[in-house]
């Protein structure tokens, strides 16, 4: 196994369709960015309220990725 070391952000993601969707949404930017993402955890997962339903989910997700060099 190579060594490796790694970096880690922490991001929010929002859907208005469901929890998995803002996952992917939130990788999928943060990949525009973010070079060598590896894994993904999600630490807190919340939504926002409208008239009484559910209007947006959010998770709040940390990302590892590798460091070049």
């Amino acid at each position: 196994m190579q060594d490796n070391t790694y970096g880690i952000s922490e991001i929010v993601g929002s859907s208005e369709t469901s929890i998995e969707d803002a996952i992917q949404k939130a990788v999928a930017n943060a990949a525009e960015n973010r070079r060598n993402i590896r894994w993904f955890e999600v630490l807190e997962t919340r939504g926002h309220v409208e008239d009484g339903r559910v209007k947006h989910f959010q998770v709040h997700i940390k990302l590892g990725y590798t460091i070049e060099g």
